[in-house]
């Protein structure tokens, strides 16, 4: 059994990046950028009006102005600005020649026809000069950014319609057990319905890989078997859910060695999680996750997560996030990292909510994130600042 840092850090040392595409940039939100994004021109590309006002010089404030011409938005200035002149001008429009400032029109006076007058005491300039957010050439977006938004508008900015991207990883959902149906089954007695299939699914769906859910496979070494061929083959990561313990129905490890998939730990000192398996042959990458959901559901996050966010070329750095605990945390047993779901509350705190164990997955449904304690930690005191891991 290992440290949940040292399997953290196997398995991320294992991936490889998955090869690259071009794709419009309308359809790369959630992908991982596979290059540098460099500006094609300076922004602003010009001296431009940050306001609606009157561009004039600032030696001409204490004057009367003359307004020269009206300048639109996306059209050139006719004219430059010269003594005791100004030129009408609206937000974002280019600065005439000469004109050092832009009053705001809050601030003026009209005097008659094409006279102004400042009434302010002094003005900011009120202009965003040439260049000033970024110069030709400019890298804008750094290679492994994951799109987000606002990044779609700077590839925009710069004309960048085509970013390449890396592939998203094609990841396998396996679930085994002869006691699961499926969620439209009614259960007969000791029956349950299939929860970790559609659960990693959406976890897989929701970071922007593609699964594809393989069903469910009864507690037998051949159907196992028959299922894993046909999804390693078609995928670059399968996810094992069941079948991973020391059981004697627990058959998922034997058949991942009997598939040539090269082992590289099977048990991890973390609670929920305990018997989570990863193994690798070439670039193809097994997980065998516990059956019970709240397990799986945590796991990947902790562990499939990033690992499939590195295939892709992107670190994943959860949003660090700390607050008080409202409650005293205890645990009996501390001989494994352990992870409890919490909830953040109007106070400002965070408070563990009700939890049963790695079964009760409607916990979770209530959480707002996950808070770790560490090997050899049996209590955290109300008031200690604590890290959230969000969900």
């Amino acid at each position: 059994m290992i440290t949940f840092e040292k399997a953290f850090e196997t398995a991320l040392n294992s991936a490889r990046q998955l090869d690259t595409e071009r794709v419009d940039f309308r359809g790369a939100l959630g992908r991982v950028l596979a290059e540098e994004i460099r500006s094609d021109m300076d922004i602003p590309p010009f001296n431009k009006s940050a306001m609606d006002g009157y561009a004039c010089r600032r030696v001409d404030l204490g004057n009367e102005l003359t307004v020269i011409e009206t300048i639109a938005a996306g059209n050139v200035p006719q004219k430059a600005v010269d003594l005791n002149q100004c030129s009408k001008i609206m937000t974002g429009a280019m600065v005439p020649e000469s004109a050092d400032c832009v009053i705001m029109k809050e601030y003026v006076e009209e005097k008659a026809k094409d006279i102004i007058q400042f009434t302010g005491d002094r003005t900011a300039d009120n202009i965003c000069r040439k260049a000033e957010d970024i110069m030709t050439d400019d890298i804008v977006l750094n290679k492994g950014v994951l799109i987000a938004p606002q990044h779609i508008a700077v590839l925009a900015s710069v004309g960048n319609t085509q970013p390449l991207v890396a592939k998203r990883p094609e990841v396998a959902v396996i679930a085994t057990g002869s006691e699961l149906l499926e969620p439209q089954s009614k259960p007969g007695v000791s029956q349950i319905r299939d929860t970790n299939s559609y659960q990693l699914s959406a976890q897989i769906e929701h970071m922007g890989a593609v699964a594809t859910n393989y069903g469910i496979a009864g507690d037998t070494v051949g159907e196992i078997d028959s299922v894993f061929k046909e999804a390693i083959r078609q995928s670059d990561v399968v996810i094992v859910s069941g079948g991973v313990s020391v059981g004697d129905y627990d058959y998922v490890p034997g058949i991942f060695k009997q598939n040539n998939i090269n082992l590289l730990f099977e048990k991890i000192a973390i609670k929920p999680g305990k018997p989570t398996v990863f193994g690798t042959s070439e670039n193809k990458y097994c997980f065998g996750l516990p059956g019970n959901p709240v397990s799986t559901f945590v796991l990947f996050e902790l562990l499939v997560r990033p690992f499939l966010y590195k295939l892709m070329g992107h670190d994943y750095e959860p949003l660090p996030i700390q607050m008080p605990l409202e409650e005293t945390l205890a645990s009996r047993k501390a001989k494994r990292k352990r992870w409890l779901p919490v909830a953040i509350t109007e106070k400002g705190t965070v408070k563990p909510i009700e939890y049963h164990g790695s079964a009760h997955i409607n916990s979770l449904s209530a959480a707002d994130g996950l808070v770790s304690m560490d090997i050899g930690v049996a209590e955290i005191k109300k008031g200690t600042s604590v890290k959230i891991r969000l969900i």
